[in-house]
């Protein structure tokens, strides 16, 4: 390992601020989502308290639009658990992804970046790694901006969610996706990548056809992180 590439896991409170600032536009469309959802905890009969506690603590827009489906004077804890990580499993992707980099850090570190990975700040990270830059600031900051506006969101959607009751209809939902994608064009080009993100592409659309609903999440994820995995053991022992 060069010099260059050991110091691709460094950040600091200025690179911190920077990822802030870099994914703060991106994080207003993240407000009105968590907006829709303050606005539907409320309709669901949730408080006030535990719905900010819900968005500060899980922070996980599409599990916790799930969980609100379930909730209700029982509720399924065990059907609420799997729910929530079968949504939520596209983190075992990004893991093992920043694995090669997060391994240089001490265990509190790598566990405090990854506390609030999400999408966006992840793809973001990614981009910066794969261009030999480094990319841990533009992860804690970036998460901290987006979990910040979901946090904020979520209070505004308490108190004035009515004006942004369905944010699907003003295809607000497709935002996210097509920062992604962009994301993902911008990155690294090589046979490792498009081996990875088709066969994850293709078990997720294979899981979505004929498997249970959410399922694909998993599948894609799992699929993608081992492909990852085995062809970097590969590419080591050669």
């Amino acid at each position: 390992m060069t010099d260059a590439e050991s110091e691709l896991h460094h950040f600091d409170r200025r690179m911190v601020w920077a990822g802030f600032r870099q994914l703060a536009p991106i994080s207003i469309f993240v407000t009105l989502f968590g907006a829709a959802f303050g606005l539907a905890a409320v309709q669901t009969g949730l408080d006030d308290s535990v719905i900010l506690a819900m968005s500060a603590l899980v922070f996980a827009g599409a599990s916790q639009f799930a969980a609100l489906e379930l909730w209700g004077t029982q509720v399924p804890l065990l059907t609420l658990m799997i729910t929530v990580f079968a949504i939520n499993a596209r983190h075992l992707l990004m893991g093992a992804t920043l694995y090669p980099w997060l391994r240089q850090l001490p265990p509190g570190r790598r566990y405090g970046v990854m506390l609030i990975a999400s999408d966006a700040n992840w793809a973001m990270a990614m981009q910066a790694f794969n261009r030999n830059r480094p990319g841990f600031g533009l992860l804690l900051g970036g998460g901290l901006a987006l979990w910040s506006f979901w946090v904020v969101g979520s209070w505004l959607g308490i108190h004035f969610g009515s004006a942004v009751s369905d944010p699907k209809r003003l295809g607000l939902d497709m935002v996210m996706g097509c920062f992604l994608l962009a994301m993902v064009v911008g990155g690294e080009k090589n046979l490792r990548m498009l081996v990875i993100w088709s066969v994850a592409a293709g078990a997720s659309l294979l899981a979505f056809r004929y498997l249970p609903e959410n399922s694909h999440v998993v599948v894609g994820a799992l699929a993608g992180g081992a492909t990852g995995l085995l062809w970097k053991e590969k590419a080591r022992e050669s």
